[in-house]
């Protein structure tokens, strides 16, 4: 038996779920989320509570069992509180703000690079030291898919460490030419 799949699954006050068939969808003050899962599990809920069963024991089904149950309490957890991840652009006249939804950075290029995000996913830029990118919403995939995308705009420089990383990502820096080959002057 998963050790994951057999936990049940906490609904918490201010959270509505309907299950029909393999349909679940939850409602929450963050959001509405619904999401269609395999006939080969069954999601029932009984006394506030969601429990996941599987069918039988065949490998696919056991797969199953422990993807469902995390994929469902990630949507309650959504809904409720909702998921966030956060960005840090670093570098000299790197820059961005939201304008009307879209994100609009200025990244070294000749053009500003635009970033229209899903309309599930919420956007903020706040200047601390450095510039940070918050990326928020009640899906966590389409949370995840959002940052991924904007960090692809200009990920981390190898050698000065500018472009956009997540918060708290260590970035190597590699050694550059002159250090490699020892070159005159350098000592």
């Amino acid at each position: 038996m998963s050790r994951i799949g057999k936990m049940p699954i906490s609904i918490p006050n201010n959270v509505k779920v309907d299950i029909k068939a393999n349909l679940v969808s939850v409602e929450g003050p963050k959001g509405k989320l619904s999401q269609g899962f395999s006939p080969l599990i069954g999601i029932s809920k009984e006394n506030e509570k969601i429990i996941v069963k599987r069918s039988s024991d065949e490998k696919q089904i056991r797969a199953l069992h422990g993807t469902t149950r995390n994929l469902i309490a990630n949507m309650i957890k959504g809904v409720s509180e909702g998921f966030q991840k956060e960005l840090e652009i670093v570098g000299v006249g790197y820059s961005a703000k939201v304008e009307s939804g879209k994100l609009i950075m200025k990244l070294g290029f000749s053009h500003p690079v635009e970033y229209v995000p899903p309309d599930s996913v919420k956007l903020e830029v706040k200047k601390t030291k450095t510039l940070d990118v918050t990326v928020s919403g009640p899906n966590k995939q389409d949370v995840g898919q959002a940052a991924c995308e904007i960090r692809k705009c200009c990920p981390p420089n190898a050698y000065k460490g500018k472009g956009i990383r997540y918060k708290g990502e260590y970035v190597k820096l590699k050694p550059g030419k002159t250090a490699a080959t020892g070159a005159p002057g350098a000592a």
